[in-house]
């Protein structure tokens, strides 16, 4: 049994807690992309949150979840992507320190929104080891508390509260789609949609080279990746046991796509609907018109989980 899962009763006092600190991103539908889905498209634009991700929803819930005397010493975490950023604008909002442990490695657009927010950079090199190793020193000299990008329950429920919002504005959905990665934004929307709209499917997409959750789901335990490779970069980090263990209770399944597929995807939405999206959110739209046999002639909400795009190196450049 896991400990500590998260319903919609933490969901809905995520929603609470965060409401004045991140937007109520928009809903968007176009027509063309709904006739080459072959379905009726609800697209949810956490492209459009703070810090361009719904990071933001989760790591502004976990700071703000803190009690007093643990905030005082301030929050850290390792990461090279939307997490640090969320993590460093959650802390300047309650006037704490963010200690953020990155990989020599990281972009230095990354490091510099980590930057902006006022967050604390602590260099290490581009392993898995190094950085959980400095990320315990920092902890050590400081005594931050450590959120974890996706493996948190407040994190978690922080997530949900983008499909939350989308099934109160877009009733009657048939389905709901949002990418996996480290499963976070995908076990907080499942969370969030069967519980308060119980017709609803929830559905993960996954690129098919970097598909562990599903092979995960197929054999009833994590199986971790080992060095995928995807343009998809947010969605290369493996399932947490909580993350897994939602998933297992309330996800449909998970489909993947390849990816070709990913890339035409993204640059569709840039094309048709006007949107910028990073990857990552690409693969959810991808899945959707792949797997059309799963959603024809359905209303299918789609969570567009981010907008960050290194924009000198396109995929499709």
């Amino acid at each position: 049994m896991v400990p500590d899962l998260p319903g919609l009763r933490e969901v809905m006092a995520a929603a609470d807690r965060i409401r004045s600190h991140v937007h109520h991103t928009p809903v968007v539908t176009c027509t063309s992309l709904d006739r080459l889905a072959g379905c009726a498209l609800f697209l949810k634009c956490e492209n459009l949150q703070k810090v361009g991700a719904f990071k933001a929803r989760g790591a502004t819930n976990a700071v703000l979840s803190l009690d007093p005397a643990q905030a005082a010493r301030g929050v850290a975490t390792h990461s090279s992507g939307n997490h640090a950023a969320a993590l460093a604008r959650a802390a300047a909002i309650r006037g704490i320190a963010a200690y953020i442990v990155m990989p020599t490695s990281a972009p230095a657009v990354k490091r510099a929104a980590v930057e902006g927010y006022g967050g604390r950079i602590t260099p290490c090199l581009p392993t898995l080891a190094a950085r959980e190793s400095t990320l315990a020193e920092v902890v050590e000299r400081t005594g931050a508390a450590f959120i974890h990008p996706y493996n948190n329950p407040v994190v978690i429920a922080g997530a949900g509260t983008a499909g939350l919002e989308l099934v109160g504005e877009v009733p009657g959905l048939d389905a709901v789609v949002a990418p996996v990665g480290g499963g976070g934004l995908l076990s907080g929307t499942a969370i969030a949609v069967t519980e308060s709209s119980p017709g609803t499917q929830v559905w993960g997409a996954e690129p098919a080279a970097a598909d562990d959750a599903c092979r995960s789901l197929a054999a009833g335990q994590i199986l971790p990746s080992i060095d995928p490779k995807t343009v998809a970069d947010g969605l290369r980090t493996s399932l947490g046991e909580l993350t897994f263990a939602i998933i297992r209770r309330h996800v449909e399944g998970i489909l993947t796509v390849d990816e070709a597929a990913i890339v035409a995807a993204m640059r569709l939405v840039w094309e048709r609907v006007k949107l910028v999206i990073e990857p990552s959110s690409a693969v959810a739209v991808a899945v959707v018109l792949a797997h059309r046999e799963s959603f024809a002639g359905r209303r299918v909400g789609v969570i567009l989980s981010g907008g960050n795009v290194d924009l000198d190196h396109l995929p499709w450049a």
